[in-house]
C-alpha cells in the first residue's frame, strides 16, 4: 500500500472509531504531541475517545520511558484536539515515515495547527531546570524526514522553512505567560539523533552554533508539519542543565522524566489557555 494511502487508512481508522463511541462529531483541527514526562495535559482533555497506537492501521509503538503509546481525541480548551501522548523516535530505530506518521495522519484528520512539546537539556547557561522554553527557531541534525520521493497532495518538494514557529501563536503566549504569572525562556532547539545523552564537547559545540536547549525529537513532526501547511507552535521543558560539569556529573533519563513531570502543570496550564483564545 502507498504511504499516502496508509496515511488515509489510518486517519479513516480514527474517524470511525469516535464515530463508534458516539462522537462522530469529534474533527480536531488541533494536533498536539507530548514528550518525555509531558503527558500530564492529556489528563486535562475532555471526554475523550482513548486509542491506543496498536490498535491504529500503520501507526508505529511508542517504546521510550514516559511515553503512553496511545492517542486521544476530545475537547481542550473548547477545542477539540488530537493529541499524542508519546511520539515515535529516531533512536527507537524506525524510519523517518514512520517518525512523522501520525503527523501526516493528523493531516487527513483536518489538522490545522500543530503544539510540539519536548524535555530538552538546557544549553543556555541563563536557563534552569523547570524552565519552560519557547521554540523559536530548530536546529536540525536528523536526517530530514522529506528525503525520497515527494507526495504532491502533501507539499511541495522544496519546503520553505524559514519562520517555521508561528509569531502570532509564540506572542500570544508571551500575553499569556503575564497573566498567569508564569516565566518563559526562548530559544533555539537542536535535535540530535540520540539514545546516548551529549558529550561535553558536543554541548559546547551545540552552544557555539546558536542553540539554547537539546533533544532527540520535534524538529522532524515539525519539518513534517510544515510541509502540510500547518501553523506550528513549540515548547520546551528544561529538564537537566549542561552548563558546568563536576566530576560527578552525569544526565539520567528517570531524573529528566522527573523534571519535565514537575513543570507539565505550567505548560498544560498554557496550551489549554492558548486554546482558548483561538
Amino acid at each position: 500500500m502507498e504511504l499516502l494511502q496508509q496515511y488515509q487508512a489510518a486517519a479513516a481508522y480514527i474517524q470511525a472509531r469516535c464515530a463508534a463511541e458516539g462522537k462522530a462529531d469529534y474533527a480536531p483541527q488541533i494536533g498536539i504531541v507530548l514528550g518525555s514526562g509531558l503527558a500530564g495535559l492529556a489528563d486535562r482533555i475532555e471526554d475523550p475517545v482513548i486509542i491506543p497506537y496498536a490498535d491504529i492501521p500503520h501507526f508505529a509503538s511508542s517504546t521510550a520511558p514516559g511515553h503512553k503509546s496511545r492517542l486521544l481525541v476530545g475537547i481542550l480548551g473548547g477545542k477539540c484536539v488530537v493529541a499524542m501522548q508519546g511520539r515515535f523516535h529516531y533512536y527507537e530505530g524506525y524510519t523517518m515515515d514512520k517518525v512523522t506518521f501520525p503527523i501526516r495522519c493528523m493531516h487527513f484528520l483536518g489538522v490545522k495547527r500543530l503544539f510540539v512539546s519536548n524535555a530538552a537539556g538546557g544549553v543556555n547557561p541563563k536557563f534552569k531546570v523547570g524552565d519552560l522554553m519557547i521554540i523559536q527557531d530548530h536546529i536540525n541534525l536528523l536526517p530530514n524526514p522529506l528525503i525520497g520521493k515527494n507526495i504532491p497532495e502533501l507539499g511541495p518538494r522544496f519546503c520553505d522553512m524559514t519562520f517555521v514557529y508561528s509569531k502570532d501563536l509564540i506572542r500570544r503566549v508571551e500575553a499569556l505567560s503575564k497573566i498567569l504569572n508564569i516565566p518563559l525562556q526562548k530559544g533555539v532547539y537542536v535535535a540530535g539523533s540520540g539514545p546516548s545523552y551529549e558529550t561535553i564537547a558536543e554541548y559546547r559545540y551545540f552552544a557555539t552554533i546558536g542553540a539554547d536547549a537539546v533533544g532527540m525529537s520535534t524538529t522532524p513532526e515539525v519539518i513534517v508539519a510544515r510541509h502540510c501547511g500547518m501553523e506550528i507552535f513549540g515548547m520546551s521543558v528544561i529538564s537537566n542543565q549542561a552548563v558546568s560539569f563536576d566530576d560527578d556529573y552525569k544526565n539520567d533519563e528517570q531524573d529528566v522524566i522527573d523534571a519535565a513531570a514537575k513543570a507539565s502543570g505550567n505548560m498544560s496550564t498554557i496550551i489549554t489557555e492558548l486554546l482558548k483564545t483561538l
